[in-house]
C-alpha cells in the first residue's frame, strides 16, 4: 500500500525574499540619517538645559565621562552619541506636541479678546466652550500618540482618540502606561550618570585645587604663583587622560594611575597629543564668558555654548586612548618625543589663559576654580 503524501508537498515553496530596491535603500538611510541628526540636536538641547541646573550640572558630566568611557572601550567615535535615538524620539513628540498645542493658543487669544470685549456675552461664553472642547480632544489625541509609541507618525494619526477609548475600555492601560513609563525612567540611568559625574568631578578637583590655590595667590607672592603654574602646566597633562581611564573602567582608584596613563601614551603618543591639543585649545575660548556675569535668562544658551566644545573634546580623548590599548608595545622614542614637545605650546597657552582669567573674569580668583576643561561643563555661575 502507498503511503500518503504529506500534505506539505502540496504547498507552495516560500518565495526568495527580494532585496529591497536602492531607491528604497537610499530614502530609508536618508531616513535614518536625518532622524540621528535631529536626535544629536535634541540631545544638545536637553544636556545645555541640564547643565543650567546645579544637580542636573552632574548629570552632564556623568554622561560626558560615559561617552569618553565608551570610545576609549571600542575605540568608536560613534559609540560616544549615547542615546541620540531616543532623544531624538522626545523631541519628535515634544514638536509634534508643540505644533498641535499652536491652534489652542490661538483660539485662547479669541476667547481672551472675546471675554475683554464682552465678559458675559454669548460670544465669549461660546468661544469657552469651543476652547474646552478642543483642550479635551488636544489632551485626549496626544495621549493616544504618546501611548501608540510617541513618534511623529503618531500624532498623525486621526483615530488616537476612538483608539485610546477602546483601549480604556479593553482594561489594562494603567498597568501598562506605568510599566512603559518606570521602564523609560530606568533606561534614563539617572543615578549612574549622576554617580559617575560626581566622582569624576572629585578625582579632577583634587588633582586640580593645589595648583589652582597655589596660582590664585601669585597677585600677592609671585613666587608662590609661578610654582602653582607649573604644577598646573603637569596636571593638565594628565587629568583629561585620568578621567578618561576612570570611565572606561568605572573604578575610582584609576584616576590616580599615572603610571598606567603614562603607559599607554607611550603607545599612541601623536594621538595623544593631538587629543590634549583638541581638549585644551576648545577649552580656552569658553573664558570669554566669564568677562561679564551672563544674565540667568541666558544660562541656557551658556550650556549649549560650552557643550559644543567639550563634547567633541571628550570624544577625542576616548579615541586616543583607545589608539594605545589596543597597541602592545610602545612606539619610536622620537614619536614619543615628539609628542612631548608637542604638548608644550598649548599647555602654556591653556595655563596662561587660566592665569588671565582671574584678572578678566567677573568672579576674581575663584573663577580659577572654573575648570570647564576637567569639571563642571558651565561655570558655578548657578551657584552664586
Amino acid at each position: 500500500m502507498a503511503e500518503p503524501i504529506p500534505e506539505a508537498a502540496f504547498e507552495l515553496p516560500p518565495e526568495p525574499e527580494r532585496d529591497a530596491s536602492p531607491l528604497f535603500r537610499v530614502v530609508s538611510f536618508a531616513g535614518a540619517g536625518a532622524e540621528w541628526c535631529f536626535g544629536a540636536v535634541v540631545l544638545l538641547l536637553g544636556l545645555a538645559v541640564l547643565a543650567a541646573v546645579p544637580l542636573g550640572q552632574f548629570l552632564v558630566l556623568g554622561y560626558l565621562l560615559e561617552a569618553s568611557g565608551r570610545v576609549a572601550r571600542s575605540g568608536r567615535i560613534r559609540d560616544g552619541f549615547i542615546g541620540v535615538r531616543r532623544a531624538a524620539l522626545f523631541g519628535g513628540a515634544a514638536f509634534a506636541g508643540g505644533v498641535m498645542w499652536l491652534p489652542l493658543y490661538l483660539m485662547s487669544l479669541q476667547a481672551e479678546a472675546a471675554r475683554i470685549i464682552d465678559p458675559h456675552g454669548a460670544i465669549a461664553r461660546r468661544w469657552e466652550i469651543v476652547l474646552g472642547a478642543f483642550a479635551v480632544v488636544f489632551v485626549l489625541h496626544a495621549a493616544g500618540a504618546l501611548f501608540w509609541g510617541g513618534r511623529v507618525r503618531h500624532f498623525l494619526n486621526p483615530i488616537n482618540v476612538p483608539w485610546l477609548a477602546y483601549r480604556l475600555f479593553q482594561g489594562g492601560m494603567y498597568q501598562e502606561a506605568r510599566d512603559r513609563v518606570w521602564e523609560l525612567t530606568v533606561g534614563l540611568r539617572l543615578p549612574y550618570y549622576f554617580w559617575l559625574g560626581l566622582r569624576g568631578f572629585v578625582g579632577a578637583f583634587l588633582w586640580l585645587a593645589c595648583p589652582l590655590f597655589l596660582l590664585g595667590l601669585g597677585h600677592k607672592f609671585w613666587g608662590v604663583g609661578l610654582l602653582g603654574a607649573a604644577l598646573l602646566s603637569v596636571v593638565v597633562l594628565y587629568v583629561p587622560f585620568l578621567q578618561t581611564r576612570f570611565a572606561r573602567a568605572r573604578r575610582f582608584a584609576a584616576l590616580f594611575e599615572v603610571r598606567k596613563v603614562r603607559a599607554v601614551y607611550r603607545r599612541a603618543p601623536l594621538a595623544f597629543a593631538f587629543a590634549l591639543w583638541v581638549h585644551l585649545l576648545f577649552a580656552m575660548p569658553l573664558y570669554v564668558l566669564k568677562i561679564e556675569l551672563v544674565p540667568r535668562e541666558l544660562f541656557f544658551v551658556e550650556g549649549l555654548f560650552f557643550l559644543l566644545f567639550i563634547f567633541p573634546a571628550r570624544l577625542v580623548s576616548g579615541w586616543a586612548y583607545a589608539r594605545g590599548a589596543r597597541r602592545r608595545g610602545p612606539r619610536f622614542w622620537l614619536s614619543r618625543w615628539a609628542g612631548r614637545f608637542a604638548a608644550v605650546p598649548v599647555v602654556l597657552a591653556y595655563v596662561f589663559a587660566v592665569w588671565v582669567s582671574q584678572h578678566i573674569g567677573w568672579a576674581g580668583v575663584s573663577s580659577l576654580y572654573e575648570q570647564h576643561a576637567f569639571l563642571l561643563p558651565v561655570p558655578f555661575v548657578t551657584w552664586r
